[in-house]
């Protein structure tokens, strides 16, 4: 079965950046959508930056231009770079895949942007 694990997560102050990775374990034979999402507390959960199939990419309005997300295939990692970074990007973020008529979360990494 398919485990994703996140890493990367920390405390920086505004304006600094963190590169949060997630790494899939087990076998995975076709990618529907993988990226990231995140909650903030008191705030429901969001997407921040995904790959659908064919290698499109979407975003947040809140995060575009500030947020990357790569891949490394050979890794099996999802990298999200994450640049000059605000208080209201304080949240847990969590490794998304959908793949096979399956969906799979990460436990989550929590990132705080200190104001």
């Amino acid at each position: 079965q398919v485990q994703l694990v996140e890493s990367g997560g920390g405390l920086v102050q505004v304006g600094e950046s963190l590169r949060l990775s997630c790494t899939a374990s087990g076998s995975i034979f076709a990618i529907n959508v993988i990226g990231w999402f995140r909650q903030a507390p008191g705030k429901q959960r969001e997407l921040v930056a995904g790959f659908t199939s064919g290698s499109r990419s979407n975003y947040a309005d809140s995060v575009k231009d500030r947020f990357t997300i790569s891949l490394d295939n050979a890794k099996n990692t999802v990298y999200l770079q994450m640049n000059s970074l605000k208080p209201e990007d304080t949240a847990v973020y969590y490794c998304y895949l959908d793949s096979r008529g399956m969906q799979y979360w990460g436990k989550g990494t929590l990132d705080t942007v200190a104001s």
